[in-house]
C-alpha cells in the first residue's frame, strides 16, 4: 500500500468503522486523501464504496440508526468531521457531493447555482452575480447557459444538468468535491466532458469519485482503492493497481475474472 505525505494530505480517515444499525457496512478503514489529487474508489456493488464517500459529508445523519466509529480528519484545521459535536451542516459546506443522476432543483439555471449560497446567508446581489458565473465557469457552462440564466433547470440537457449540479457544488467554495457514479447516466460524449472538467478542477478542489467503470477510474484519478465486503483491500497509485496490483484479488477484480 503506497503512502501519502502527510503534509499533501487534505483529509484522513482512521480506524472507520459505520453501521446501518446492526449492520457493519465499513470495517477498520485507514485511508489518506491527498491535496488537490483525484481519488477513485473502486469494487463490486454493495462493497461500501459509497457508504464510505458518504461518511465525508455526514449523509448518513439524514437518516435514523446510523453510527459512526474512528475518524476522519479533514486538515488543515485537523477537525474530526464525523465527531458527534462537529454540525453536519458546515461539513456539507465544506465537503460537496455530486450524485449519480442530475438532480437539479426545480428552479432556474441561476437559482440552482446560488442556492447553496443564499443558504449560507449571502444577500448581496453582486457578490452572488459573481459566484454563480465563476461556478459555471469552473463547471464549463457558462458558454451554454449564460444568455439563458433564468431558464428552468429541468431545461438543459442530461449532461448540463450535471454539470450545473457541479457547478451548484462549486459555489461554496468546497476544499472536497464527491462524486458518486456522476456519468453512469450520461451519453459518452457528456461523460468524456464530465471527465475532462473533473482533470481540470482538481487544480482547484481535492476530489474523491467513486465509479464502477474502471477505464473511467484509470483515466481520472491518481490514486486508486479497491474495496470489498467493507474493507479497503488495496489502495495505491493508479497506474500501479491497474498494472501491477499486490493483491490478487485486486488483480481478479481489474481483469474481470472475480467472483
Amino acid at each position: 500500500m503506497t503512502t501519502v505525505s502527510n503534509t499533501k494530505l487534505k483529509a484522513q480517515a482512521s480506524a472507520l468503522n459505520f453501521y446501518y444499525g446492526d449492520y457493519q457496512a465499513l470495517k477498520n478503514i485507514d485511508f489518506p486523501v491527498e491535496q488537490n489529487k483525484v481519488t477513485a474508489l473502486i469494487g463490486p456493488s454493495g462493497c461500501g464504496k459509497s457508504t464510505f464517500l458518504r461518511c465525508f459529508n455526514r449523509m448518513h445523519d439524514l437518516y435514523p440508526n446510523m453510527r459512526y466509529e474512528g475518524q476522519i480528519l479533514l486538515n488543515p484545521d485537523g477537525v474530526n468531521i464525523i465527531g458527534p459535536h462537529v454540525d453536519p451542516i458546515e461539513v456539507r459546506m465544506r465537503i460537496s457531493m455530486v450524485f449519480q443522476k442530475p438532480n437539479p432543483f426545480p428552479k432556474s439555471i441561476y437559482e440552482n447555482v446560488a442556492y447553496g449560497l443564499r443558504v449560507r446567508g449571502e444577500r448581496n446581489r453582486k457578490i452572488i452575480d459573481e459566484k454563480v458565473e465563476e461556478a459555471l465557469r469552473n463547471a464549463a457552462l457558462w458558454n451554454e447557459a449564460k444568455d439563458r440564466l433564468n431558464d428552468l433547470a429541468f431545461n438543459l440537457s442530461g449532461g448540463q444538468q450535471q454539470r450545473l449540479c457541479i457547478a451548484r457544488a462549486l459555489a461554496t467554495d468546497p476544499e472536497i468535491l464527491l462524486f458518486d457514479e456522476p456519468t453512469s447516466a450520461l451519453d459518452p460524449i457528456a461523460t468524456s466532458r464530465i471527465e475532462e472538467l473533473i482533470h481540470e478542477l482538481k487544480e482547484k478542489v481535492t476530489i474523491l469519485i467513486v465509479t464502477h467503470n474502471m477505464q473511467q477510474a484509470a483515466r481520472v484519478s491518481d490514486y486508486t482503492a479497491f474495496m470489498y465486503l467493507g474493507e479497503v483491500v488495496e489502495f495505491d497509485n493508479t497506474n500501479k493497481i491497474f498494472t501491477n496490483p499486490s493483491s490478487k484479488l485486486t488483480e481478479e477484480y481489474i481483469t474481470g475474472r472475480f467472483g
